[in-house]
């Protein structure tokens, strides 16, 4: 318990939760439901909304239509709570036993099962009703990109590589987007694709080694346990391997200075998630985790200003 008030604590320094505390006021009932999908901890809904921003802007060549931008936002956000209903739903039997999940609402009982399968369907339906306002393309990759998300969970009990899979579920807003607004996926896309997959194991490696204790006890697999003690090289090399494809789709779209700029930002921002880590200190490799936020709003930053000034 004492950790999981501790990473509360850190998450609630970075994020105000001020709308949660109007509905705990006026409506307390949704609050379990809330917790369900995660809209009390918009890490995850970030670390999914900045590629999704970065191709929508990229592929725009600068500020893309309103509509487009409220689509892929609003998908983003219902999916990604989608995805965390049916984790718990999956995992609902194993978030007991593992210090920062324990008070989940299914892991106490707070939600019952039943309810939160209604609750997937419910947001997988407004989800599916977002696909009417795209194009055939965009509607198979949505489809290819749904069952990659609800089948994640399964990904921790066959595999040591979870991360990679949700890397591949994370980064397909980003062919979406430019089949959406191109009717196509050119190369550029598939470039910043590989980038979003390579980040995206980076952090969520970093997110499993907060919880590799327990997930050894319970069987639990992921990259943090399968690169064991070279588990900061590895990470290291991946963060390497996703600048330089950062610098990749930099050469393929014409980015300017302010791009690579960010780019530069972005080395010395995995320099101080290796320092946040260096000790394996849970707190603080969760700490390292919810950094990333900054790298994704600082390419989303390079890409705005880039394209803001040509």
């Amino acid at each position: 318990m004492e950790r999981t008030k501790s990473y509360e604590l850190i998450e609630a320094l970075v994020y105000n939760n001020a709308m949660l505390k109007l509905i705990e006021k006026h409506w307390p009932q949704a609050l379990p439901y809330l917790r369900l999908m995660r809209a009390d901890r918009p890490i995850g809904t970030l670390l999914l909304l900045w590629p999704a921003w970065w191709a929508l802007w990229s592929a725009a060549e600068g500020m893309p239509p309103f509509s487009l931008w409220l689509i892929f936002t609003l998908g983003v956000f219902l999916m990604r709570s989608a995805g965390c209903v049916i984790n718990d739903i999956a995992d609902r039997k194993y978030d007991g036993h593992v210090s920062r999940t324990r008070q989940r609402p299914l892991a106490i009982s707070e939600v019952s099962v039943k309810q939160a399968w209604i609750l997937f369907f419910v947001l997988l339906a407004l989800s599916a009703s977002l696909l009417l306002f795209l194009n055939l393309l965009t509607f198979y990759l949505a489809l290819a990109a749904a069952v990659i998300a609800m089948t994640y969970p399964l990904m921790k009990r066959y595999t040591y590589l979870p991360q990679a899979y949700l890397g591949v579920a994370f980064s397909f807003p980003i062919p979406m987007v430019y089949a959406q607004m191109t009717g196509t996926v050119p190369k550029a896309a598939w470039l910043l694709f590989v980038a979003n997959i390579l980040w995206t194991i980076a952090y969520d490696t970093i997110y499993a080694m907060v919880d590799r204790k327990d997930d050894l006890k319970i069987g639990i697999k992921s990259t943090a346990i399968l690169f064991g003690d070279l588990d900061r090289v590895i990470i290291g090399i991946i963060q390497l391997f996703t600048v330089f494809a950062f610098y990749l789709f930099g050469q393929q779209t014409d980015m300017g200075g302010l791009y690579y700029l960010g780019v530069i930002i972005i080395v010395w921002l995995f320099a101080y998630q290796q320092l946040l880590i260096a000790g394996r200190n849970e707190e603080r490799c969760f700490k390292a985790f919810l950094h990333n936020n900054w790298v994704g709003m600082t390419l989303f930053a390079g890409i705005f200003a880039d394209f803001l000034l040509k």
